[in-house]
């Protein structure tokens, strides 16, 4: 899996990096690494461990989280709390170097790293397989109505006899499909469409890219991509521009028969809003890895309709890109830690 691993992240972040062995990092003294989830894969905290003096919390709680950061040089940091003002002052002025075991960053306060002249890596790329099948899991599931046809099951109102007409749903193929966003986890959903003959492939975004053209994917402007899409796939980053942009008004442009898919964030779909399209047919269905909040609700009503399919938030969740993600988390604090560059850094 490691040498696979190396390959990908050469191939797109073009760094000749050797990973078989730690990066080469001279420290003169033995930094404190604190670690905020108790799960984290052993290949992070062996190769952590090896450098460094490592901290692991044994809570979830916040409270517990602020007193066992306090001193640590560097973060591993591998949930979807808030990294803010107040847990900075917790850990103390001597932090360094920041890893967040993922590719969205909306949960740190990038302004308050920036003042403190924190170094921040993220682990983008190496989970862009694992989320564009999830992504192609939802479109099909929702489209194919998995989750009304599990309840037609379980309620045996699935009929006996032969009827045509029961049960049907929207084909894929032949469809346009639409992305939102399209980095490296929409250009891999863009991919993984071809083998699904669809009749075309729009994105958009803050501007065209060429690697739409390599695809055949075509840019255009949001508008168009709501009301021409069967298909709408959400991989945008949660940033204020995004936050809601599937609205009511979102909602009444998309076509009917259509079927929305986030592997995002849950904000940047108003839920209210999608349960009422959802409800009143103003959309086919809706296929969810991200919904708000997180962990949802067992009485929330988007359980409660037949046109969904939701997933926990498992985008990334396979043991081979988790422990991708995990290692790039470390190789990023080892390195930042003796002042060589992040291999994955984000600009402040």
């Amino acid at each position: 899996m490691l040498h696979q691993f190396y390959h990908l992240v050469c191939l797109h972040i073009f760094l000749s990096v050797t990973f078989a062995t730690p990066a080469a990092t001279d420290m003169s003294q033995r930094f404190k690494v604190f670690i905020s989830n108790p799960t984290t894969p052993k290949v992070a905290v062996d190769l952590l461990k090896s450098k460094c003096e490592v901290i692991t919390t044994t809570s979830y709680d916040r409270t517990a989280v602020l007193k066992d950061v306090a001193g640590a040089d560097a973060l591993l940091w591998a949930t979807h709390e808030k990294l803010d003002k107040e847990l900075l002052d917790a850990a103390g002025p001597q932090l360094k170097v920041i890893g967040t075991m993922s590719a969205g960053i909306n949960n740190i306060d990038l302004n308050e790293l920036k003042l403190r002249g924190i170094k921040l890596g993220n682990t983008p790329v190496v989970l862009n397989n694992a989320v564009a099948d999830i992504a192609m899991g939802l479109a099909l599931g929702a489209s194919r109505r998995f989750t009304e046809g599990r309840k037609h099951i379980e309620e045996s109102t699935w009929p006996s006899h032969f009827n045509a007409q029961w049960m049907l749903g929207r084909d894929i193929a032949g469809s346009t499909v639409g992305i939102v966003g399209f980095g490296g986890i929409g250009q891999t959903i863009a991919k993984r469409l071809k083998g699904f003959d669809v009749a075309k492939v729009i994105y958009t975004g803050h501007k065209e890219k060429p690697e739409g053209r390599k695809l055949g994917a075509t840019f255009v402007d949001l508008n168009t991509l709501t009301q021409d899409s069967d298909f709408i796939f959400l991989s945008a980053p949660l940033t204020n521009e995004t936050f809601h942009m599937c609205n009511a008004d979102f909602f009444k442009k998309m076509k009917k028969t259509g079927v929305l898919v986030n592997v995002a964030r849950g904000p940047l779909v108003d839920q209210d809003a999608l349960v009422t399209a959802l409800k009143t047919g103003e959309i086919f269905a809706a296929g969810l890895d991200v919904m708000t909040p997180e962990p949802l609700n067992p009485d929330n009503e988007l359980l409660k309709l037949s046109n969904v399919l939701v997933t926990p938030h498992i985008g990334s969740a396979t043991e081979n890109t988790r422990n991708a993600m995990a290692e790039l988390t470390a190789q990023n604090i080892l390195r930042g830690l003796g002042g060589e560059e992040m291999l994955t850094p984000v600009d402040l």
